[in-house]
């Protein structure tokens, strides 16, 4: 989906607030309610107003871009599933009152998908019948609707949600740990892509066992989880990795360094290792916020719904599966609960609605308009993404309003620095300000891209 280049705030949607909602319980909740990034419609459910759609868009191009890279499918399946298939599956009972029944006209009893393991299962169980067609991987990004009893956090925890889930189909669990480690990768590069330190955590695995279930957690003051972690894993490069993702052993030694370092949420912490494996300089105790979960499932889903392939010498096998979530709205939440300050949010360049706020602080003045609307044309020219606040309004609600959607740069031009041929540059990330001639000013934002 093509996102507009450049938007002139005088012409633009973007309700801003003074004051915090009453309603708002945590900083990304009351940030996008402020910066007019959504709007409430029922509890747990929101409108996306253009700058906090922008940002979805962003991060699902991100997702895509990794999924892709690694041979993993976009499809789309309906929001809307029917009961029998979850009846297959054994699932539609024991989900419980998170899942929205529906009957139709007809009778027919349907639901709001809360995620789609059979739908995905039941198409490869009808169209892949040999070895040969495995292994196969594909993703959506569809919005999912689960009835929370206390939908709370704003996005973080909204009973409608935009979700990327992928699935893997694999001849046997060997194999599948091929495609489980190709989606590891392609989740440690689309959380680093996004600015993000994201770590991986051992997951519970059930009752199938083994060790392919991970978690992806953002250290944030208002994570839900308790978090202890070796610093070590915070340094690590992971985009500057040279990793070929039809290179299994590579991957795997990649892997491998990754989860060499302790890291565990309180559910599988284990102190005694934790002080025996890492020296006390490198210790770290944080709260955390789930951004993603990878869990290799077996023949789970594919047992019950006959999804079975010919072998090579005749037989028959059950196909291996695993599915791989990335929680797409509500990672836009976590990443205002890791990048903000007390005037607003601070994106990361990758996800930001815009990269560039350009305020002119005369607005009427024949020199600044001019010197403005300059500029706005050659960050476009430039392929820089540019939010132009052209509104005849006071300087100071305007450097609160590009302060509180957190844009990664800010140029300010007003008649004093026409005159003497500067605009202002400022970092919204460390607060810096330089003075610099328009022409170095556009060769660093064009840099920055």
């Amino acid at each position: 989906m093509r996102l507009s280049p450049a938007v002139r705030l005088s012409e633009y949607f973007m309700p801003t607030l003074r004051e915090t909602p009453s309603e708002a319980e945590i900083v990304s909740h009351r940030l996008m309610l402020r910066a007019g990034m959504i709007r409430q419609e029922s509890a747990g459910i929101y409108s996306w107003l253009p700058t906090g759609y922008r940002v979805l868009r962003k991060i699902e191009q991100i997702v895509r871009d990794e999924m892709d890279r690694i041979g993993c499918h976009e499809v789309l399946m309906p929001t809307i599933q029917s009961a029998d298939l979850w009846r297959k599956s054994g699932r539609y009972e024991d989900y419980g009152k998170e899942m929205l029944r529906i009957t139709d006209r007809h009778e027919r009893e349907m639901l709001y998908g809360p995620t789609n393991e059979e739908m995905i299962t039941d198409i490869v169980a009808e169209h892949i019948k040999s070895y040969k067609d495995l292994p196969r991987m594909m993703y959506h990004i569809q919005w999912k609707f689960r009835d929370e009893v206390r939908p709370r956090f704003g996005v973080m925890r909204g009973r409608e949600f935009l979700m990327k889930d992928a699935y893997s189909f694999d001849i046997s669990q060997e194999a599948g740990r091929i495609s489980y480690n190709k989606q590891f990768v392609a989740y440690l590069r689309l959380y680093a892509r996004m600015g993000l330190k994201a770590i991986p955590m051992a997951a519970d695995t059930g009752p199938i066992g083994g060790d392919m279930s991970h978690e992806f957690i953002i250290l944030a003051e208002t994570g839900e989880s308790q978090v202890w972690c070796d610093t070590d894993l915070l340094k690590l490069d992971l985009l500057n990795m040279d990793i070929d993702h039809r290179n299994a052993d590579q991957m795997s030694e990649v892997i491998g360094k990754v989860t060499s370092f302790y890291a565990a949420t309180d559910e599988m912490h284990d102190e005694e290792k934790y002080q025996a494996e890492v020296p006390a300089d490198r210790q770290m105790t944080a709260r955390g916020i789930e951004v993603g979960h990878i869990f290799f499932f077996g023949d789970k889903y594919s047992e019950p719904m006959n999804a079975k392939v010919q072998t090579a010498d005749g037989g028959f096998a059950t196909v291996q599966s695993g599915s791989y979530g990335v929680g797409v709205s509500r990672l836009l939440g976590a990443i205002i609960e890791a990048c903000h300050d007390d005037n607003g949010i601070i994106w990361p360049e990758e996800v930001a609605p815009f990269r560039v706020g350009l305020i002119n602080l005369r607005v009427g003045d024949e020199a600044c308009d001019a010197a403005c609307e300059d500029f706005y044309a050659k960050l476009q020219a430039a392929g820089v993404d540019v939010m132009y606040d052209d509104r005849d309004t006071r300087a100071g609600v305007k450097f609160a309003d590009m302060d509180l959607i957190g844009l990664p740069w800010q140029v300010v031009i007003g008649p004093k620095g026409v005159a003497n041929g500067i605009v202002e540059l400022k970092s919204r990330k460390t607060g810096e300000k330089e003075e610099l001639s328009p022409e170095a000013a556009l060769a660093k934002l064009s840099g920055s891209k």
